[in-house]
């Protein structure tokens, strides 16, 4: 029996048409209990992958009492957000003013229409309920240094805590490499010029002396992680320069570290939906990156909780249109997706049906047991050369779910960047 064409008719036997939003109530049962759900997607561009995780977040935070989002940005940026569908006394005017902190390229991962949709939602949700109850919108990485740095600086001036010679120390340490993350990178693995005693000490003496057990208000919450993120990310660029699979593997394991801070502060039982790429919620050990030597998210959050407690969702689609650039900190472009490639997992969702589906997978599912190709769309995406963007996936170990939308079209930036068509 042909391999591809049993995985066609599998799927065509199995999935579930998707005609509307209503439809997504199929992964809300299946959820159950879970604490942690993981939603992907194959790019940082699409609209529908936004707005899905959208309306399938919104039905869990309404029908299983989930208690914030976490994504893949920047803590200090998310913070801006997060004070606006909170009614923080400190909030931005609106939600526009709140996603005007993503200037960070790529700017339009988080600012854009979407997201904006929403915050408004969010700050609906949360008008009539107390400040415990509220949902949060928190971010896990940690590319914000420079940022994270002058966090826990004004943190501390305001509540005259002993460490602020510390921090402001630790802030010294990096000035010489004028705010990019590269550049000291290149010191650090170069020339052994590293921060990294300083921010190490920084951290030790806030979690000595201020944070011990659980953080009491999101101030405190915002200081611990920024000062985690200073040195995470000092590790990262260190790392970076090196190659390998090191600086990834930092990443991925500070952003569920963050995870676990953000479990902890909202209590016993604490429930999280997580917004991330495909290659970071999908388990590692499912693809050819386990070879690498590299692990994510998606794997660490199985390993520290049990597979039971969580449920990872992954997205995909066939052909369309995606918001990316063709080099790190380029214009943006509307770009085209082109049809997904022969025997791809894309490509046998397209043929088992030519419309949005959501397939079950898991581990006791019996098929889907094959390797196939998976598409990932980055940041930098050059369409032309399509057949690198796929990873080998064993797609029922990688996602407890899959939702496939057939032809996708590109996410709305804001007016941040000029888009080039």
């Amino acid at each position: 029996m042909n391999t591809y064409h049993d995985l066609v008719r599998q799927i065509r036997n199995t999935s579930i048409r998707m005609d509307s939003t209503d439809d997504l109530d199929v992964l809300v049962e299946a959820v159950g209990d879970a604490q942690i759900v993981l939603l992907g997607e194959a790019s940082h561009g699409t609209s529908e992958f936004y707005t899905l995780r959208m309306e399938l977040s919104k039905k869990l935070i309404e029908r299983k009492g989930f208690q914030f989002i976490g994504v893949e940005g920047d803590w200090p940026s998310c913070c801006s957000l997060n004070s606006y569908v909170k009614h923080m006394a400190d909030a931005p005017e609106s939600v526009r003013d709140a996603l005007g902190a993503f200037n960070r390229w790529p700017t339009w991962m988080w600012a854009n229409r979407e997201v904006m949709e929403l915050g408004e939602w969010l700050r609906g949700y949360n008008a009539n309920r107390s400040e415990q109850e509220r949902v949060g919108f928190y971010g896990l990485d940690m590319y914000s240094l420079w940022e994270s740095l002058d966090e826990v600086v004004k943190f501390l001036e305001e509540t005259n805590a002993p460490e602020l010679f510390k921090a402001k120390r630790a802030f010294a340490c990096f000035e010489p490499y004028s705010r990019e993350g590269q550049t000291y990178g290149m010191a650090a693995a170069f020339l052994n010029e590293t921060c990294e005693e300083e921010v190490v000490k920084l951290l030790t003496s806030l979690q000595e002396r201020r944070f011990q057990g659980r953080p009491q208000s999101e101030a405190e919450l915002s200081a611990e992680l920024n000062a985690m993120v200073a040195v995470n990310a000092e590790r990262y660029y260190r790392t970076m320069m090196r190659g390998g699979s090191d600086s990834w593997n930092v990443r991925d394991t500070h952003m569920v570290d963050a995870l676990e801070h953000l479990m902890r502060f909202h209590g016993r039982g604490a429930k999280a939906i997580l917004w991330e790429h495909n290659t970071h919620i999908g388990d590692a050990r499912a693809t050819d990156m386990a070879m690498d030597g590299m692990l994510n998210v998606g794997q660490l959050v199985r390993e520290r909780y049990g597979r039971e407690t969580c449920y990872a969702i992954g997205f995909g689609t066939h052909r369309g249109t995606v918001i990316a650039a063709r080099e790190w900190g380029a214009a943006i472009q509307e770009m085209p997706v082109p049809e997904a490639i022969h025997n791809s997992w894309e490509d046998l969702m397209h043929r088992a049906g030519a419309y949005n589906q959501i397939l079950m997978l898991g581990p006791r599912n019996p098929h889907f047991q094959t390797t196939v190709g998976h598409r990932a769309i980055g940041v930098v995406y050059h369409p032309e050369y399509e057949r690198g963007n796929y990873v080998p996936s064993k797609m029922s170990e990688r996602y407890d779910a899959f939702v496939f939308v057939d032809e996708t079209k590109a996410l709305q930036p804001l007016a941040v960047e000029k888009v080039l068509v």
